[in-house]
């Protein structure tokens, strides 16, 4: 199945979009367990129906694009499963058939408005799946990191969905590579940086780290995800000074991860009191991450008069 809504880029510039929430999370409280290395990917090939109805959650709640299971889908991650590359191929376009399918189902159940996809592609430090997606300097170079992500994101874009999220990136040479790794794919895609500060996870200046996709042709939206909501806050109006690009923003709940624990602590503090400031700032994708359920995804469009 293929988009019947016009570009996203004519949506963009018609004003802000509204992006979904976590999709763990929406998985989590209908009761799935995401603990292993796989995340959500896993319930692409054992309840594929699970994540029809998490996304169409989202569109529900009044999101306009769906971010696909596919954040922690790779060859090489399927690989460590027992499963071959033609299945792992298989779970990837399936991942964008799966939001596209949510996505005709919300519209039969009368949500109207265009509706698109968004192709998740995570960083090397997901398919690790230790922790090192927060870090970054993996200790490869840029041409291998390249290699790493062009034959999934090679699988994504065949399956057509509307963008390539390129998304909770740590590290400014990382995304050198997939900047690299998107060209020639006939696919628009956004860069969203998972930051801490003024900086990368890895510890670049936002504003070298936001230089990076200025001036490349295939990127639509450049911003933040996977963050504080105050770091947020800071990094809309840098990565719109920088790149002259839309923005993409959509942080975690505030709460943060206690490893040893195994739970999440502290109090939230996304708001959608923010939005309004960030598309004032030139955000034009907007959402949550971690722990931003429907309801908050709800008040977000509501904030943008969706």
């Amino acid at each position: 199945m293929v988009s019947t809504s016009p570009p996203l880029t004519e949506a963009l510039a018609a004003g802000p979009v509204v992006l979904d929430g976590g999709l763990s999370n929406q998985l989590e409280a209908a009761g799935h367990d995401l603990s292993d290395a796989l995340w959500s990917a896993r319930l692409l090939a054992e309840e594929p129906a699970a994540v029809v109805r998490a996304h169409q959650a989202y569109y529900e709640a009044g999101a306009q694009v769906a971010i696909t299971a596919s954040y922690q889908a790779t060859f090489e991650g399927f690989a460590r499963r027992g499963i071959g590359a033609e299945r792992a191929a298989e779970l990837l376009r399936r991942s964008v058939e799966l939001a596209r399918e949510a996505a005709g189902r919300a519209r039969a159940g009368g949500v109207a408005g265009p509706l698109y996809v968004a192709a998740s592609a995570g960083p090397y430090g997901a398919m690790l799946a230790d922790g090192s997606e927060y870090r970054g300097r993996y200790g490869l170079s840029v041409a291998a990191l390249e290699r790493f992500h062009r034959p999934r994101l090679e699988v994504l874009a065949a399956a057509r969905p509307d963008v390539l999220a390129l998304e909770t990136v740590p590290d400014a040479e990382e995304a050198r590579a997939l900047l690299r790794a998107v060209r020639g794919l006939g696919v628009p895609a956004y860069l969203s940086y998972s930051v801490a500060g003024g900086c990368t996870r890895a510890g670049q200046p936002l504003a070298e780290a936001f230089a990076v996709a200025a001036d490349a042709d295939e990127v639509i939206a450049v911003g933040v995800n996977c963050c504080a909501p105050d770091d947020a806050d800071r990094a809309v109006r840098l990565a719109a000074r920088i790149t002259g690009k839309p923005v993409v923003v959509y942080p975690n709940s505030g709460e943060s991860w206690d490893a040893a624990a195994r739970a999440w602590c502290g109090s939230p503090a996304f708001d959608a009191d923010r939005v309004a400031g960030w598309a004032a700032d030139g955000a034009r994708l907007i959402g949550g991450c971690c722990r931003v359920g429907p309801e908050a995804i709800a008040a977000v469009a509501t904030a943008l008069g969706r």
